[in-house]
C-alpha cells in the first residue's frame, strides 16, 4: 500500500472516530441545553478541556506555543461562535435535523479550502459537493417559509465550525502541535463564557456536573482526534466523511430524546452521504495524488 493511501486511510479511520465522539458531545449539549444556557455549560466545560491540555502539556511551554497566533485567533474566534450556534440550533431542533446542516459543511470547506489552503476540488468533486447540498434542501420540502430561527443558527454553526476546521489544516501545515489546537479554543471558550456566566447562572447538581464533565472529556478527544485527521486529509474530504455521524445522531436521538427523523431528513441524508462517499474516492485517486504532489505548498 502506497504511503498516500495509507495516510488518507489513517486520516479517514480517526475521522469515523471523531464522528462517534462528536455525535456523544452533541447528544450531551441537547440534554443539557433543556435547563442551562451556552454561557454556563461551556464556562464548566471550558475549564476542564483547558485543564486537561495543561496538564497533558506537563508544564512544557512548547507544548502550547503556537507559530501561528493569527490564524490561531481566528480558529478560536470561529471555534466560540460555532459552539454557541451549535448549542442554540440542539435547543430548537431535532437532533437529526441538525446533521443536514453539518451534512452541507463539505460544500463550504471545499469553497474555504481554495481560497486559503489552495485545495481545490476537482470539477468532478465539485459535482457531489453541490448534490450533498440539495441534499440539505429536502429538510424544507415546503418551501424557504418553512426556515425557523433553529434552522439560522444551524446555518450559522455550519458556516463558523467549517471555517475552524479548515484553519487547523492551515495551521497544522505550519506546526504538528495539537495540543495547542485544542488549548487555545477552549481557553477563548471559557474566557467568553466567563462574562455571561453572571447573568444566566442556576445551581446545578452533581448529575449535571457529571454530564458536563463528560461532556468536557469527549470533546477534548474530539477536537484531539479532529486535528490530527486534518493534518493528513484535506478539509473538503474530512468533512463528507463526518456524515457518518448521522448514524449515530439518529440512534441517539430515538434512544435518548424518543425523536425520529422524517422522511425528507432520511432522503436528504441518503443524499449527503453519498456525495462523502465519492469525495473521499476522488482524494484516494491515484490521478489525484500525482496532482497534491506537484502543487507547490505556500
Amino acid at each position: 500500500m502506497s504511503g498516500a493511501r495509507r495516510q488518507a486511510l489513517v486520516g479517514a479511520g480517526l475521522v469515523v472516530i471523531y464522528t462517534g465522539l462528536i455525535a456523544a458531545a452533541d447528544a450531551i449539549t441537547k440534554r443539557i441545553a433543556d435547563g442551562f444556557e451556552a454561557p454556563q455549560m461551556f464556562a464548566v466545560s471550558g475549564a476542564i478541556v483547558v485543564g486537561l491540555s495543561l496538564l497533558l502539556a506537563r508544564g512544557k511551554r512548547a507544548a502550547i506555543r503556537t507559530g501561528c497566533p493569527r490564524s490561531m485567533m481566528l480558529r478560536s474566534a470561529a471555534t466560540v461562535m460555532a459552539a454557541v450556534a451549535f448549542f442554540q440550533a440542539f435547543r430548537l431542533l431535532p437532533f437529526a435535523d441538525v446533521f443536514l446542516f453539518i451534512g452541507v459543511m463539505p460544500v463550504l470547506a471545499a469553497l474555504m479550502s481554495g481560497a486559503i489552503l489552495g485545495e481545490y476540488p476537482r470539477p468532478a468533486a465539485w459535482g457531489a459537493l453541490l448534490v450533498g447540498a440539495v441534499g440539505v434542501a429536502c429538510l424544507f420540502p415546503a418551501g424557504l417559509h418553512a426556515v425557523e430561527p433553529g434552522h439560522l443558527w444551524a446555518g450559522f454553526a455550519a458556516v463558523s465550525g467549517t471555517f475552524s476546521m479548515v484553519m487547523a489544516r492551515f495551521i497544522g501545515r505550519h506546526e504538528s502541535n495539537a495540543i495547542a489546537q485544542v488549548l487555545w479554543p477552549n481557553l477563548a471558550l471559557f474566557a467568553v463564557s466567563l462574562v455571561g456566566l453572571p447573568l444566566v447562572w442556576r445551581p446545578m447538581g452533581l448529575a449535571e456536573l457529571g454530564w458536563i464533565a463528560g461532556y468536557a472529556g469527549v470533546l477534548f478527544l474530539a477536537r484531539w482526534v479532529s486535528v490530527v485527521a486534518l493534518r493528513l486529509l484535506p478539509a473538503y474530504a474530512v468533512t463528507p466523511l463526518m456524515n457518518l455521524q448521522f448514524v449515530w445522531m439518529i440512534t441517539l436521538g430515538a434512544l435518548a430524546f424518543g425523536e425520529w427523523p422524517a422522511a425528507g431528513t432520511l432522503l436528504g441524508a441518503a443524499i449527503v452521504i453519498a456525495s462523502g462517499i465519492y469525495l473521499l474516492w476522488d482524494q484516494m485517486r491515484p490521478e489525484r495524488r500525482f496532482e497534491r504532489n506537484l502543487r507547490i505548498e505556500p
